[in-house]
């Protein structure tokens, strides 16, 4: 082990292994029978395992396709019908939620979907580890946790240090769409790639910055709700040069 990765135990004067900050909490939800049933019956074909080492798309994807990248897809539904949608496109899912995992393997085997695969493990290890630079057409995070407690702010995904990753597994021209329903949350977001100098935002016309929400993107039922409720939602669509 590297001294990088190591940090002080102010206590013994031992070198202790450094934890990283996590964006997310693994949260003790139970799966249903039917995503159970869809974790044995689909989960052999459509789950990744996590590997420090490149992912060879092609391989696990049977073709070769534009590959977008979907950061902690909840329950799967955006991801299920944005799949269905665009047929000519590959999407690897990150979600570390067993509920979420098993949901959208349900929707893979019900809508019988084959250009989604998921990889069950953290999403900054599966950038770093098994995405090449310079590989994506897309990367997709919707609705992340908003972690609204101020102490907690150092736990939202969209840091500039993530921004600068994402960018690096990006194409020329490819992009990185995110989308929250908590307005500080998109004003930091909006901060955080704007300052990243290889993402350029597209959306040059309104004047603040946030783009219309992209046809591909579907409602959900917790978004529509809110949008009839007068609460709003702010999308950010950034390219890499």
């Amino acid at each position: 082990m590297s001294s990088k990765n190591l940090s002080p135990n102010l206590d013994t004067d031992e070198a202790v292994p450094h934890r990283p900050i996590k964006s997310f909490v693994l949260r003790a939800g139970r799966m249903g029978p039917g995503q159970t049933r869809a974790m044995n019956d689909w989960g052999p074909r459509f789950l990744v395992p996590y590997a420090p080492q490149p992912l060879d798309a092609t391989a696990a994807f049977g073709r070769s396709a534009p590959l977008v990248v979907e950061i902690g897809f909840g329950m799967g539904d955006a991801t299920a019908t944005i799949a269905a949608a665009l047929p000519e496109t590959n999407f690897l899912g990150i979600e570390v939620h067993g509920p979420g995992v098993g949901a959208l393997l349900k929707l893979i085997g019900e809508r019988s979907l084959t250009n989604v695969r998921i990889v069950r493990h953290d999403a900054v290890d599966v950038l770093e580890q098994m995405i090449a630079p310079a590989s994506l057409a897309g990367v997709h995070v919707f609705f992340p946790d908003p972690w609204h407690k101020l102490k907690h702010h150092k736990r939202r995904l969209i840091q500039p240090a993530f921004a600068a990753l994402l960018a690096s597994r990006l194409a020329p021209g490819g992009y990185v769409h995110c989308a929250t329903d908590w307005q500080p949350y998109a004003v930091q977001m909006l901060e955080v790639l704007t300052g990243e100098p290889s993402l350029v935002n597209t959306a040059t016309e309104g004047g603040d910055g946030y783009a219309p929400r992209p046809a591909y993107r579907p409602l959900t039922k917790f978004e529509n709700r809110g949008l009839k409720l007068g609460h709003g939602v702010w999308d950010l669509v950034f390219r890499r040069t």
